[in-house]
């Protein structure tokens, strides 16, 4: 615990400007973030005696060691500085907002040549257009699939598409007539990008111009007696009045609205928010926040309302209406570029009830979250305290990193580390570990080959702290990841693949950083040197996060050896190629993609790709061909089988 006065800055020397400030711990560790119209007013509140501090700040600044802060022109840039810093550092004292789920998103890449239209849950281009979220993916994919009859976009991936290209085959979607087929030029890539921006039109809420457009076509083909075409016509504006009539009608239809509702306790806080655009609830999402500082309703909802808008695809509509009047909204504004929107809390009327059912759903998801074990902030607090006092530590560990060995037959073998922070797992700070040589012989030698390479980093990086210099990345000069020290280590084993890890320890020098293995047989705690296991209760919170632990870390060795393992597989097929090297075969895979077309291809097509000439283009055509296996035949009637 560090006593505030012993880091805390001259008032003078603390300017009266608008900024950014953050709480840093001794390990250069970023704790908090936070912004201030007056930077000497704001900072002074935290350094006044502990007893008039709120206890969640009290927590804060004994845990700090430093405080810096950047001086900024005006409220919007401190909003949005303080936005990429609690982005970019992950404060632990921060309200950090985490999706109570990962949302579905209907995407169409228009700043690709030849647009796609596809489902993700991942961030995308800011020059593609989003649309959703959407609560259930069964939604989005029915929507997707019924408006495929009127634009017939293509959804397949750039490696299908590239293998349509070289084949001049269309997938499925292009022979049942959902993809107009680009790929073989059945359209121009004009054509396909028309019907791609009538896609996006259409999404956009501009839905009755294509409507009456398709009516007006089938009357032609119905007074002409083309009634095939005046069926399609039909099928196809009844497919459109599908999607329309999903999406329920809540306001009028010139409405544009996003209503962003709170719901509270005492430790968390959820948010909710709905997107109605042309009356229509076009999509739904929600968060959960831990409550970490002492933090009004409207920091909250000025914080919710960034996190909504800074550096994403949703766009701000004509009003925000919401349930708390954020802090700025001027700042808000800004932010989003439309200073017209209008923020504000509905006091009657339609939008009141609607934004009554959001902060209902706002309460409902509190509810829900308070059941998920894992986003329990006393039941994770309890787990590291008593995970800390069952291994006899000073403190509880913050920071615990655990390390597991994956391979088949001791062949490809591969290492993995997972990081849980504050009892939850930072996956940013994941990282991989291929062995090679000796140390693959076995287990326990590749766990002390790993825990090496680890701790050889540590020593580095503590060189550095202590000479001033804290690491950065190299090619973009920020701070870089895997910089702070674990109080926990966790292996995967017994006693042999702890005694590997200690005797790594050991040759380090390293005597500050507790470790214990977990074996799979009894779910028992193997210490150092120890000669029987430590056993904890079967509903303890402490094994319960251990056996998280252990879990994460065989998934991510398993899903690392697994894509090792077919790199590996495809690799060896052109094992047998004279003069062809690890460098050469990855260009050709990566072009071919498999094997086998690259068996089929000619030697124009294999000179193409760098690093292969003609020479070597023959020699790759000559090998493979005499590996081909030969034709089935049939050992009775020596038939030549298909």
């Amino acid at each position: 615990m560090t006593d505030p006065s012993s880091y805390r800055p001259a008032r003078g020397s603390i300017p009266t400007d608008p900024g950014v400030y953050r709480f840093s711990d001794p390990d250069g560790r970023v704790v908090y973030v936070g912004k201030a119209k007056n930077l000497r007013q704001r900072l002074s509140s935290y350094f006044q005696d502990l007893a008039g501090l709120h206890p969640r700040t009290q927590r804060m600044v004994t845990t700090a060691s430093s405080v810096q802060w950047t001086v900024v022109s005006s409220d919007v840039e401190a909003l949005t500085l303080e936005y990429t810093w609690i982005k970019e550092f992950e404060p632990r004292f921060n309200v950090k907002f985490r999706d109570d789920k990962s949302y579905p998103f209907l995407v169409v890449t228009m700043g690709e040549k030849v647009p796609r239209a596809l489902i993700t849950r991942r961030e995308r281009s800011k020059s593609d257009r989003s649309f959703g979220p959407y609560a259930h993916v069964w939604a989005i994919r029915e929507t997707l699939d019924l408006l495929l009859r009127v634009f017939p976009i293509r959804t397949c991936s750039a490696g299908v598409y590239r293998r349509a290209e070289r084949s001049g085959r269309p997938c499925l979607l292009g022979f049942i007539d959902k993809c107009s087929a680009p790929c073989i030029g059945r359209v121009s890539e004009e054509r396909h990008r028309q019907l791609a921006d009538g896609f996006v039109d259409f999404m956009d809420g501009n839905t009755g111009k294509w409507v009456a457009d398709l009516k007006r076509r089938m009357a032609n083909a119905a007074a002409e007696m083309d009634y095939e075409s005046a069926a399609r016509f039909r099928d196809d504006i009844q497919a459109l009045d599908t999607v329309m009539s999903k999406n329920s009608v809540v306001l009028s239809e010139a409405t544009d609205a996003d209503l962003v509702a709170l719901a509270f306790d005492d430790l968390e806080v959820s948010v909710q928010v709905f997107h109605v655009r042309g009356g229509r609830i076009r999509g739904q999402r929600g968060w959960v926040a831990e409550l970490l500082d002492d933090s009004t309703p409207g920091d909250i909802m000025e914080r919710a309302l960034a996190a909504l808008y800074e550096g994403t695809d949703t766009r701000a509509p004509q009003e925000i209406l919401v349930s708390h009047q954020p802090t700025d909204p001027d700042a808000i504004r800004d932010l989003t570029g439309r200073r017209t929107t209008s923020i504000r809390i509905p006091v009657r009327g339609e939008k009141k009830d609607l934004l009554e059912t959001v902060t209902a759903n706002a309460v409902e998801a509190l509810r829900l979250g308070k059941l998920k074990r894992s986003g329990d902030l006393t039941s994770r607090s309890k787990a590291l305290e008593d995970l800390g006092e069952a291994l006899e530590m000073q403190d509880a560990p913050l920071r615990i990193e655990c390390f597991d060995i994956s391979h088949s037959q001791g062949t490809n073998v591969v290492g993995s580390m997972v990081v849980f922070e504050d009892g939850l797992p930072r996956k940013s700070e994941y990282r991989r570990f291929s062995v090679t040589g000796e140390a693959a012989r076995d287990d326990t030698a590749s766990m002390h080959d790993v825990m090496t390479r680890r701790l050889k980093h540590h020593l580095k990086v503590k060189e550095q702290r202590a000479s001033g210099e804290l690491p950065t990345d190299p090619e973009t000069g920020e701070k870089a990841r895997f910089a702070y020290p674990p109080q926990l280590i966790v292996v995967d084993g017994g006693q042999p693949q702890v005694a590997a890890a200690q005797r790594a320890f050991d040759e380090l020098g390293i005597t500050d950083i507790a470790l214990v293995g977990i074996a799979k047989r009894l779910e028992e705690l193997w210490l150092p040197d120890e000669d029987y296991p430590l056993i904890l209760p079967r509903t303890s919170e402490a094994l319960f996060l251990i056996q998280r632990l252990r879990d994460e870390a065989h998934r991510f060795a398993i899903s690392y050896h697994r894509s090792k393992r077919g790199r590996s597989v495809q690799e060896s097929a052109l094992d047998a190629v004279p003069g062809l090297g690890p460098a050469r075969k990855r260009a050709l895979l990566e072009h071919f993609v498999t094997v086998d077309r690259i068996r089929k291809a000619g030697e124009d097509e294999l000179a193409q790709v760098k690093g292969i000439g003609r020479t070597l283009a023959q020699t790759i055509m000559a090998t493979l061909a005499a590996d081909q296996p030969g034709p089935a035949v049939n050992m009775t009637t020596g038939e030549i089988l298909e």
